[in-house]
């Protein structure tokens, strides 16, 4: 139901599972195996998976932090977008790369829920595309020293109000890992 002409196919996004980003992640093991379960299962359903990954001056392109965590491991054929601001598709290739592949729905999966993850799907969801977040995929780290919620809280209203998220011609909202359906083919 995407706003997106032309674009009938599907992709999993991964944001920022980098192992500088969620080495002090809360759930951060079941969080990188719920979106080990989801990269495998596009794979097997023939849904792109384009990763992305964060670079800014405390993580150094190239550098070990900067790298996909040893858990999960990109596909040389699977888009990989660099970006160095929050939105996921700004001053990036993603836009390119979703076009190419025709896509106007999105899952969304990673790190961090009140940074990364929600200026993407706000990002997508307001450039047309049917943008869904995988509410027991994504993870945040603990700044209740700075004032935030703790982490779970944090996660837990990023999915209470993605959820109710509706515009015109778009859909939006949260599926659990173990329900979530690409639809079967790209």
């Amino acid at each position: 139901m995407t706003t997106l002409h032309d674009r009938p196919h599907t992709a999993l996004l991964v944001i920022d599972v980098q192992k500088g980003v969620v080495e002090g992640a809360h759930e951060r093991d079941t969080v990188v195996a719920n979106v080990g379960s989801l990269v495998e299962k596009a794979r097997r359903e023939k849904i792109p998976v384009v990763w992305v990954q964060h670079s800014d001056e405390g993580l150094v392109r190239g550098g070990d932090d900067w790298q996909i965590v040893p858990e999960l491991s990109p596909d040389a054929a699977e888009p990989l977008v660099d970006k160095s601001y929050g939105d996921s598709f700004e001053d990036t290739t993603l836009e390119t790369v979703l076009s190419d592949l025709r896509v106007g729905r999105l899952f969304v999966a990673g790190a961090q829920s009140d940074a990364c993850i929600r200026s993407t799907i706000h990002g997508a969801f307001t450039r047309g595309y049917d943008t869904t977040l995988v509410s027991d995929a994504h993870t945040t780290e603990d700044l209740t020293e700075w004032g935030a919620p703790p982490p779970d809280q944090v996660i837990a209203h990023t999915n209470l109000y993605w959820s109710h998220q509706n515009a015109p011609g778009r859909t939006a909202g949260t599926v659990e890992t173990k329900d979530v359906d690409f639809g079967g083919t790209s």
